[in-house]
């Protein structure tokens, strides 16, 4: 039985979404960052970076976004949600993820995580008055080349897809207008309507 450890509103989100599509068998427990719950010596023994998502599984804990999703597309491949035939196109897949968790998880989290790169609160405050320009211009990337459309990778829905959705529903608060996007937003509203991206997003904000 696989367990994921995720926090509302994170990018553990993508990894939630992607065992709902999968079809498998798994269980969650969430978090509370408000009272430091990722710190705590209980979560610390099961992922000591004291981040979210973590996935345990039969053979170890997983952590990041890109691994775990990779782990869930190998694992259910009946599910087919990664060009596993084709090794081109599956790094093509692991290309894009990367790029969400390297730069643009990165320039969202020069918001409200400034203490991870300097000391300085004027330093804070400069680097949360940047993330509208970062990250516009992340999705401006995301939008000229690297989404095909309808999905990520084109006419076929993979884990790119509940990693992008992810991230996409963070630009309203880092002041990115998504209607200036448009496939972007189209991308978004494909996947508002899908039935396991509505049945993990009421789990997770009930």
């Amino acid at each position: 039985m696989l367990k994921l450890y995720y926090v509302p509103g994170t990018c553990a989100l993508a990894s939630h979404i992607a065992l709902q599509e999968a079809g498998a068998s798994y269980t969650t427990e969430r978090l509370d960052f408000k009272t430091n719950q990722q710190q705590s010596p209980q979560y610390l023994a099961v992922n000591p970076k004291g981040r979210v998502p973590a996935l345990v599984t039969d053979h170890g804990t997983l952590t990041e976004t890109p691994a775990i999703l990779g782990f869930i597309a190998q694992s259910f491949p009946l599910a087919k949600l990664a060009p596993l035939e084709d090794p081109f196109a599956l790094a093509q897949l692991q290309s894009f993820n990367s790029y969400l968790c390297s730069t643009v998880h990165i320039a969202h989290a020069h918001k409200g995580r400034g203490y991870r790169w300097a000391s300085d609160e004027a330093s804070f405050a400069d680097m949360k008055r940047k993330v509208p320009e970062t990250m516009a211009a992340s999705f401006a990337l995301i939008e000229r080349g690297m989404l095909k459309g309808p999905w990520v990778m084109g006419e076929t829905y993979t884990v790119c897809d509940p990693y992008l959705f992810t991230l996409t529903r963070w630009l309203a608060g880092d002041s990115v207008d998504l209607s200036t996007l448009p496939k972007v937003a189209d991308h978004h509203r494909r996947m508002s309507e899908r039935p396991a991206v509505q049945k993990v997003l009421a789990e997770e904000t009930a």
